[in-house]
């Protein structure tokens, strides 16, 4: 209790770039934990995707390397926060392979 007070002072004197980036290694530590990414069955083919939204993770992970940076992702999808997005970039980082065969699969469909 007493450590998760003195991190919520230190988190209170950074910036938000600052905060992602905490926040990035922190689930980078969980290792294969990814919160804020779900696969539900029947909803987007079972693929990940941000929670609370039907927004898969490979969408936007080809929207970043077709150019968009995150400001363009997170004003094109106004219900994702940059937290969302450092979850997705975790995941992809992850599951590589995996969001490949996807993007791969759905430029074909």
């Amino acid at each position: 209790m007493k450590n998760t007070q003195a991190v919520k002072d230190l988190l209170s004197n950074l910036s938000r770039a600052e905060k992602a980036e905490i926040l990035q290694m922190v689930i980078l530590d969980l290792k294969d934990t990814f919160p804020g990414i779900e696969s539900t069955p029947g909803v987007c083919g079972g693929e990940p995707c941000i929670v609370r939204t039907r927004i898969p993770v490979w969408l936007l992970e080809q929207a970043r390397r077709l150019g968009a940076n995150e400001a363009d992702i997170l004003k094109s999808y106004p219900s994702l926060t940059a937290g969302d997005l450092v979850n997705a970039w975790a995941y992809v980082s992850a599951h590589r392979s995996d969001i490949d065969r996807q993007i791969l699969e759905n430029e074909d469909a």
